[in-house]
């Protein structure tokens, strides 16, 4: 006569069922974000574009929505650049043809 047992819970010769996940990202930065290319500062490709704190147009082009000058890893400028347009914009707003901050909300 053979001995059987019975489990009552139903665990026995059974394996935890594993969790399948798709493939987790390397750790590090996306490809897509590794991959985009410096930008390059237009001020220094096109020599007849001149900066002047005359020229209104032109200097909003590197102001942000709220007013502010937006960095060198936005625009695209190199330093030299960078600080001519910072020193260009204060000077607009001196004057009154920027405007320091937005008003309203």
């Amino acid at each position: 006569m053979a001995d059987t047992t019975d489990n009552s819970n139903g665990t026995e010769g059974t394996e935890p069922k594993k969790i399948v996940r798709p493939m987790i990202r390397m750790l590090g930065k996306s490809p897509a974000r590794s991959m985009s290319r410096r930008k390059v500062c237009r001020f220094c490709l096109d020599n007849t574009v001149t900066l002047d704190y005359k020229n209104a147009q032109l200097l909003k082009n590197f102001i942000t929505d709220r007013g502010k000058i937006t960095p060198r890893r936005i625009s695209g400028n190199c330093a030299k650049h960078q600080r001519a347009l910072a020193l260009a914009i204060r000077r607009a707003r001196m004057i009154a043809l920027l405007p320091f901050a937005v008003t309203g909300r």
